[in-house]
């Protein structure tokens, strides 16, 4: 049995389409004044940049004008999906006894996508050919989910699903990140959830990493090698990866790149692209 890479189709049908999409993560989301946001708005309330035509009237320009929070956010293409899909593109707008549901099921959309994503990922690495058939079936499972009705999605165990994904996911990391040697000492100090924010690391061979959900806010990584480390849920806001090789990293999202900072010398995957601003 031979491995995949993950094919184009897919790949697209995990990334946000706005052009295809009714706005929902402008709408159906709550956000607080802060340094990510100008101004509160509560969930189900459509964010005051929303045009008529569900574009963002200061997109181009999100960060000088105090939006930062919505340049890392990522549906993983669940927008689209509700829009089009799951509501036959029925927009909430001219359909207003479906806005509060199509608003209920985006966030759970959105997990089932990100999930999609990272089982994906796992399915095209070569490493991960003894747990193939059971990643290609939690990858159907999970797309069967997707397909479902608004109510049926309404009604679904996302964290009892997520937890059999999370499994899988696991043992992909440790397959992957098993290929690199590293000391014992260096790996006692990057356990799962490692709190590194403000940690100056840079330079060091950080090859094969465990930085599941680790607090990563303001780490310098400059010139660091990250090079097959597991990425998932970590935390990159304003983590500096300027120099830094993530090539062969795992689970690392767009929008997890887009939080950080990094230059036109850090290395991503080659799924993901370098944000503007960093060139800037």
């Amino acid at each position: 049995m031979s491995k995949q890479l993950m094919s184009n189709d897919v790949l697209n049908s995990l990334q946000p389409d706005c052009d295809n999409c009714f706005g929902l993560c402008c709408v159906a989301l709550p956000y607080a004044k802060s340094a990510d946001f100008a101004f509160d708005k509560d969930g189900g309330t459509p964010c005051k940049n929303l045009q008529s035509n569900y574009r963002c009237s200061i997109h181009s320009n999100l960060r000088n004008k105090g939006f930062k929070g919505c340049t890392v956010f990522e549906c993983f293409g669940a927008g689209q999906k509700i829009s089009q899909v799951t509501y036959n593109g029925q927009d909430w707008r001219e359909n207003p006894e479906i806005a509060k549901e199509m608003f209920d099921v985006f966030p759970l959309l959105q997990q089932l996508h990100e999930m999609l994503l990272y089982l994906n990922e796992a399915l095209s690495i070569e490493e991960t050919l003894p747990i193939y058939e059971e990643l290609q079936h939690a990858i159907e499972e999970t797309e069967q989910l997707t397909n479902l009705s608004p109510n049926e999605i309404l009604g679904l165990d996302i964290p009892s699903h997520r937890a059999r994904v999370n499994n899988l996911l696991l043992q992909t990391s440790e397959i992957v990140r098993a290929k690199i040697k590293r000391d014992k000492k260096q790996s006692s100090k990057l356990k799962k959830g490692i709190d590194l924010i403000g940690a100056n690391v840079s330079g060091r061979d950080l090859r094969g990493s465990n930085f599941r959900g680790a607090l990563l806010i303001a780490t310098n990584f400059r010139k660091s090698d990250l090079r097959m480390s597991d990425f998932i849920g970590a935390d990159l806001r304003d983590a500096d990866l300027s120099g830094a090789n993530l090539h062969g990293s795992i689970f690392l999202t767009q929008a997890q790149v887009n939080a950080a900072k990094g230059d036109k010398h850090t290395k991503l995957p080659p799924s993901l692209n370098i944000p503007l601003h960093w060139v800037k």
